[in-house]
Order: structure tokens, then sequence, then C-alpha cells
């Protein structure tokens, strides 16, 4: 079972980014597309495997036996995976949502009129592809990158530092 959900959360990989966006364009309602949950719902489809295979790997790593030592000394499943389990998966679950809140913070097409967004879905992608392609403003989209480039660096040196995985950095 679990070699079965790995595939099914690596098979999408074999298929285009945008063609997998392109494709729930057509899936999804005429009345969800440009909306607010369109969007959010490509940007977790398409980001979610960058989520899994960290957190995959770091529980394969997991010892099983400080999980049923948890059980042994009464502690219930809740507490158990509160103390034991996901301190021990930490890195895994630090390095999928860097690696997932990356590149999803700077992401233009899911929001794009063309695919899943629509004009009253701006993301700072679309205004940053806008500024460079469409009004030549090249100044106002260095400025923008550079001030995304840099919300980026200050959430994840703070998110990293507050998990207590710097070996990470």
């Amino acid at each position: 079972m679990q070699g079965l959900a790995l595939i099914l959360v690596i098979a999408p990989f074999f298929i285009s980014f945008l063609l997998r966006t392109l494709a729930w364009k057509q899936i999804l309602p005429g009345e969800v597309i440009g909306t607010d949950f369109s969007v959010i719902f490509g940007l977790t489809y398409n980001f979610i495997p960058f989520m899994v295979l960290p957190m995959f790997a770091s529980l394969q790593q997991l010892d099983l036996r400080l999980v049923e030592a948890g059980s042994d000394l009464y502690a219930s499943p809740v507490t158990t995976f509160r103390k034991v389990t996901l301190p021990l998966s930490m890195p895994g679950v630090v390095s999928g949502t860097l690696l997932s809140f990356i590149p999803m913070s700077g992401d233009y097409v899911n929001a794009s009129r063309e695919f899943l967004g629509s004009t009253n879905t701006p993301m700072i992608g679309n205004v940053i592809e806008a500024n460079f392609l469409q009004t030549q403003n090249y100044p106002m989209a260095a400025v923008l990158s550079i001030i995304l480039m840099a919300i980026i660096l200050i959430v994840v040196a703070s998110y990293v530092r507050r998990s207590g995985t710097e070996d990470l950095l």
C-alpha cells in the first residue's frame, strides 16, 4: 500500500506543470474557475509532492521502536505522535515546507487568466510578470523581485530557526 501511495504522489511529475494546471481548468466546473479556491487548489495540487516526498523520506528513517516505547509507557496515540513522531520527523517537515513554499510564492501560472485564476486573484508573481512583459517597467519588476526574495529569505531563516533545524541552513 505504501508503494502505491508513493507512485500516486510521484506520477504527476511525469506530466508538465503547465499541462497539469491546464487539465484542472478543464476538470473543474466553470463557476469555480477564476476564483481564489481554484488558484489555491491548483497550487496545492502542483506542489503537494514537494511536501510529501521529504516527509516520506523522514518517516521512512523513523525508528518504530521509539513509537512502540511511547505506547508501552501508556502514552495515547496523539501524545506519542506529538512527543515522539513529530519531533523526529521535523527535518522532513521543514524541508517539505521550504521546497513547496519557495516556488509557490513566486508562482504566476496558476493565478493567470489563461489557467485557473482571473484578474481578481493577483499574486506577486503575476504582478512581476505584468511589470516585466506587459508594461515593460523593468525597474519595478526588478524591485518587486528583490523584495520577494528578501521576504522569502527572512521567512525561511525565521522558520528554520524556530523549528530547531538550523543544520538545514
